[in-house]
């Protein structure tokens, strides 16, 4: 049985037999262009090269960069710091102001906005699996636009602007969700990070009453249509786990090791939660030895597979440029050896 990276990860979500464990290797831009001179491909050569099995679908919209050039702002117009590797939230366009009437929402049926989306599902074919990227979905997307310590005081202090918040984010989301519905999607991802490294941002209480219904609402539309659902969510969330496998989760992601135990999530979901990530980026990547790196890849495919199936082996975030080429190698090296090859 010989089965497409789209095919092997839809039965791998679904816990159904696979030739193999599906793999996904994501990475910064100023990683990316090492990654591709080190394997000597192209940038666009070099998804296939790593094996990659997940395509995420971004929104087309007219991308606005400062005049100096250190901010770039999104779609809903906050501001993310360019000389950041990561993802930096440097201007909240709601920061000052309650007034949510009169903030130039962004329009989710305007046109255009899913032209680059449908040409990367007609360019691949239907060989890889795809999902439209709903990132900083609900929580994230508040606090980007009001401000992170400004959102949690909003959502202890004034909950009423805080869920009405929440609310018109949700809507928007939920009408991108139907369209791309009809492109022809494989399932939905969503980044939301509830969690710090030892425990949730706020109380579970605070986040069923807020998150979870409209979390819920999101996710309905792909579960009706019989689609999986992964979740990114960063931290320590074993408190709502439940919650989220309840309102329809598929797939948990991004299981840091020095977060969540890995057999206390086999021993506790079994098959009711798929998984996709597991190998530290925090620790063994960046700070490991090549044999530290390969038993990582082995131990997690060992703990969260041990069918051989419900996972999709990958770093537990994006590769930054703090991981030698040397572990990079011994990654690849390990996701060979499971795969036979």
């Amino acid at each position: 049985m010989t089965l497409t990276p789209k095919e092997r990860m839809r039965r791998a979500l679904e816990y159904q037999p696979v030739d193999r464990l599906p793999t996904q290797i994501n990475y910064t831009p100023a990683m990316g262009q090492r990654l591709a001179a080190h394997l000597g491909v192209t940038p666009d050569e070099l998804p296939a090269r790593l094996d990659n099995h997940f395509l995420r679908l971004d929104l087309s919209y007219e991308h606005r960069v400062s005049p100096d050039g250190q901010i770039a702002f999104d779609w809903w117009g906050v501001g993310f710091d360019t000389g950041q590797e990561g993802y930096f939230a440097a201007v909240h366009p709601l920061a000052g102001s309650k007034d949510l009437d009169a903030f130039p929402w962004p329009d989710p049926s305007a046109p255009g906005l899913l032209d680059k989306a449908a040409e990367t599902l007609k360019k691949d074919g239907g060989q890889h699996f795809v999902a439209p990227n709903f990132g900083f979905a609900l929580f994230e997307r508040a606090w980007t636009l009001r401000g992170f310590d400004t959102f949690l005081l909003d959502m202890a202090l004034d909950p009423g602007f805080a869920e009405e918040l929440l609310e018109r984010i949700t809507e928007i989301q939920l009408v991108l969700i139907r369209r791309t519905l009809d492109l022809g999607i494989d399932g939905g991802y969503f980044g939301d990070d509830y969690g710090a490294q030892h425990n949730l941002l706020f109380s579970p209480k605070m986040w069923r009453q807020m998150i979870k219904p409209r979390l819920a609402r999101m996710f309905t539309p792909l579960r009706e249509a019989g689609l999986p659902v992964i979740l990114h969510s960063d931290g320590q969330i074993a408190d709502i786990l439940p919650d989220l496998v309840e309102i329809g989760l598929t797939a948990y992601n991004p299981v840091q090791p020095e977060v969540v135990d890995h057999a206390w999530l086999r021993d506790a979901f079994d098959q009711r939660l798929a998984y996709y990530g597991g190998v530290s980026t925090q620790t063994v990547l960046p700070e490991g030895s090549p044999r530290e790196v390969e038993r990582a890849v082995a131990d997690c495919a060992a703990v969260l597979a041990p069918e051989h199936t419900g996972l999709l082996l990958a770093p537990s975030h994006r590769l930054m440029t703090d991981i030698s080429m040397e572990n990079v190698e011994a990654l690849l090296e390990a996701m060979a050896t499971l795969r036979g090859l």
